[in-house]
């Protein structure tokens, strides 16, 4: 009897282990993920909504990008004004948050962006705050366009009421 207890026990050990062991290292895997796509991170900071524009631009493809050093990588749409003129890219997120094969946007989409310019690692970026393939069809909206906050930093009931307003 003692002994089938003792085994019993040393099951339960492993399995509360093995447990909180996986609990761990999935709040290690969320923080290495948020790394530098936080509210309050340097990344977050080029977001100045006074500078807030909309453009119409042609999509070249969706990438993934690594915003600055040190982050984790983010998901981008390489874009283009007019044919023929210089590509750029068009920052939307985390690829925790949406994929770029989640992105459901094709070569020569004609897309309407909202959000702002800004300077990350010398080079001209757009921080988008929506995208629209057409005026009836949203594509992604990833930061509220009254000042910017990021939606993969909110709660998921401001969240759901952010996603179910427009």
């Amino acid at each position: 009897m003692r002994t089938r207890n003792l085994r019993l026990m040393r099951v339960l050990f492993i399995v509360l282990m093995s447990m909180v062991l996986t609990a761990a290292g999935v709040v290690a895997e969320e923080k290495r993920d948020m790394q530098g796509w936080g509210l309050d991170d340097p990344y977050n900071q080029h977001y100045d909504v006074k500078e807030f524009e909309k453009v119409r631009v042609w999509v070249i493809r969706v990438v993934e990008v690594v915003p600055m050093p040190g982050m984790s990588p983010g998901t981008a749409v390489i874009a283009q004004e007019r044919a023929g003129s210089e590509e750029f890219e068009i920052h939307l997120c985390p690829t925790w948050y949406r994929k770029p094969s989640e992105v459901m946007l094709k070569k020569n989409d004609r897309i309407k962006i909202k959000g702002v310019w800004a300077e990350i690692n010398g080079k001209d970026v757009f921080m988008a705050s929506k995208i629209k393939k057409d005026p009836n069809f949203e594509i992604i909206k990833v930061r509220l366009t009254k000042d910017g906050t990021p939606f993969w930093t909110m709660t998921p009931e401001r969240l759901a009421k952010e996603m179910s307003q427009e």
